[in-house]
């Protein structure tokens, strides 16, 4: 198994007019991060457009990013669905292509409780013989993955970790204590931008990251920085970057970050209904700030 910490892109599917996946900018976007020091990727998670991809081409994109990746880092498949049995079938699917990973949000929408999110959880891991990480976003599901339920569940042999999007400090400082007692076998990601590096200087192991669609080096260098006990350096570059996280969440994810990739010229200017393209009030805003950041 991989490595896992440091900076994990949550990817962005990029798409052509007609609608169907751009595989050569997903091609390009896989070199790139890459290149400019990613650690890991996410592969049709929520940022990925998981919830509007059909299961043939969610899978397809798993694939495709398997192959292309070719075991330089690790491969995070997506595979959460507010069906138990759904997300047992992607996440066998991924595993069998060749995913590293799997990562999965809580149901939403159907609002389990603790008990129901438990069993969930525990079906899939007994299921499917793949290192799985849990993923807590209250915010977007309607349900939040408490730490005793996360404690419980890290016993389980194949989930080995965390995405927690909670802003709040107390959260991953319990977190972290629940990795502790497991040595570090159970690893804590954030999965908040704007307070990641608080939450890797209290122990998490690594970030899961809109921002590094935009930025993949920053988010890398910030990462290993930390990591080096450069605290102040990491300050300092993190601060560059607080605009970006505002912009990035000014509109629901990801269409600020398809909007700045289009800009970019690294993908086409398209996402999939329901959600449209960056509201025209936002494109000054935005433009300032990644030409700001030297992104053009």
């Amino acid at each position: 198994m991989q490595a896992l910490h440091g900076s994990l892109v949550a990817l962005v599917t990029p798409m052509s007019p007609n609608g169907d996946v751009d595989y050569a900018s997903l091609e390009n976007l896989i070199e790139w991060h890459i290149a400019n020091g990613t650690n890991g990727i996410v592969s049709v998670g929520t940022t990925g457009e998981s919830s509007t991809l059909n299961p043939v081409e969610h899978l397809d994109v798993i694939d495709f990013t398997v192959k292309h990746v070719k075991k330089r880092i690790p491969v995070i498949a997506g595979t959460g669905a507010n069906s138990t049995n759904e997300a047992i079938e992607l996440t066998e699917e991924s595993r069998k292509l060749g995913s590293d990973y799997a990562l999965l949000v809580t149901p939403y929408y159907n609002k389990p409780n603790q008990r129901g999110l438990i069993a969930h959880y525990e079906a899939i891991a007994d299921t499917v013989d793949i290192p799985q990480i849990l993923y807590n976003v209250p915010s977007r599901t309607a349900c939040d993955l408490i730490p005793s339920s996360v404690q419980l569940l890290s016993k389980h042999r194949n989930i080995v970790g965390i995405k927690e999007a909670l802003d709040s400090k107390n959260r991953i400082k319990e977190l972290v204590d629940i990795s502790n007692q497991s040595n570090d076998d159970f690893l804590i990601y954030s999965g908040d931008d704007p307070t990641f590096m608080q939450s890797l200087t209290l122990g998490a192991h690594g970030v899961i990251s809109v921002a590094a669609n935009i930025i993949p080096k920053s988010i890398s260098d910030i990462c290993s920085m930390i990591k080096a006990n450069n605290f102040i350096e990491a300050e300092e570059l993190n601060l560059k970057n607080k605009e970006l996280f505002r912009l990035l969440f000014i509109e629901s994810n990801p269409i600020p970050a398809k909007w700045m990739l289009y800009k970019m010229g690294l993908i086409q200017n398209v996402i999939r209904l329901p959600l449209v393209e960056l509201d025209e009030t936002f494109y000054s805003d935005v433009m300032s700030e990644i030409k700001q950041l030297g992104l053009l």
